[in-house]
């Protein structure tokens, strides 16, 4: 299961709306397992894992077990479903991570198996596929993707300098792990105060994997992002989403429309000059977005914050401060709004050469 899982990541950010799963063929004759097949979902979410991992299995896979970190699908969509393969594959026996929460499968995956004879054991590895599939779960009860907030912090604590000016934080395998997990989200997002103050591509620059980059969404309420955005010019490179109110002017709309960027038009915040957060987000959820990594800026992520709308972070703590005057990461609220609240955790703390690394994610249920 763990192999099923480490394939299963190769799938992360290229798959969706599609859950990436992956699956192995194990055969245990004369007591020494031996593997045959392994399989992940490929870009698009198509075909499945567990119908690549047959076909590499061939006719070895009749009398073998199935490890598969995702429920095998149950349904007819734009494939024939999962059970069908394993069945006609000759599986004997069926080892599966969790139940797939979507209602089209939800259990029936799991039940056609066990009725057609096949031995099928639920569990192994769950909370590992859990963790792995949180964006897929996420989207399926909740409507919106998992959310991961990313941000840079000076050893004091800061993002940038007075004034919203960039500064380098963090040093060379800092910024190839941001990279990296810009390549395994489907989306990422940023406010239009970043937007401008940095000019960003937000795109995934580790060599041979620039087609990997994310759909880059900005939080543009006004519609203010200029044409000569490089966000906008490379719009027809990379996709551009631009989430904005249903009262943006419309002669910003058509321009950007024309540079290629797409709009979405979502409620305003209650209250105030931007849009409602948990809207903006089910809307990401409607166009199929499972994954999405938040880099900034400081209002959005606050808005995230007081919303509750923040699964995991990730924070990448510099090895020099900016002083006193520099900016804050979370707007009108302490970090400890973030770090030390009732929701977040924190999981994982790393070195990465002069940076460090800590991962937060949901806490338990109590």
């Amino acid at each position: 299961m763990a192999l099923a899982l480490a394939l299963g990541r190769r799938g992360l950010g290229n798959t969706w709306p599609n859950p990436a799963v992956g699956a192995v063929v194990v055969r245990f004759d004369g007591g020494t397992p031996r593997i045959v097949g392994r399989g992940w979902t490929q870009p698009g979410g198509r075909p499945h894992a567990e119908t690549e991992a047959l076909k590499r299995a061939g006719g070895a896979a009749r009398g073998a077990t199935l490890y598969v970190t995702l429920e095998p699908c149950s349904h007819h969509g734009k494939t024939p479903p999962c059970v069908d393969a394993i069945r006609a594959a000759g599986i004997a026996r069926v080892v599966s991570a969790i139940e797939d929460p979507d209602t089209r499968v939800a259990g029936r995956g799991h039940a056609i198996l066990r009725a057609a004879g096949l031995v099928v054991d639920v569990g192994v590895g769950a909370d590992a596929a859990r963790e792995a599939h949180a964006g897929h779960v996420r989207r399926i009860l909740d409507g919106r993707p998992h959310v991961t907030l990313k941000m840079a912090l000076s050893a004091d604590g800061k993002v940038a300098l007075a004034g919203r000016r960039p500064v380098a934080i963090t040093a060379e395998a800092a910024n190839a792990r941001v990279h990296m997990m810009r390549a395994m989200h489907d989306a990422i997002l940023v406010g239009i105060g970043t937007a401008l103050s940095d000019d960003p591509l937000l795109t995934c620059r580790l060599p041979g994997l620039a087609h990997r980059s994310p759909v880059r969404v900005v939080v543009d309420a006004g519609l203010r992002l200029p044409a000569a955005a490089r966000l906008v010019r490379t719009a027809g490179e990379t996709p551009l989403w631009i989430v904005t109110r249903p009262d943006a002017p419309a002669e910003a709309a058509a321009r950007l429309r024309a540079a290629g960027a797409h709009l979405i038009h979502v409620a305003p915040a209650a209250g105030g000059p931007g849009v409602d957060p948990d809207a903006a987000l089910r809307a990401l959820g409607a166009l199929g977005v499972t994954r999405l990594l938040v880099e900034g800026g400081p209002t959005v992520a606050a808005v995230l914050v007081r919303a509750d709308l923040v699964d995991a972070a990730v924070l990448l703590t510099g090895e020099r401060p900016i002083g006193p005057d520099g900016l804050d990461p979370l707007e009108g609220l302490p970090l400890a709004a973030l770090t030390g609240g009732p929701a977040l955790a924190l999981r994982a703390t790393a070195r990465l050469g002069p940076d460090r690394i800590d991962t937060y994610g949901r806490a338990a249920p109590a």
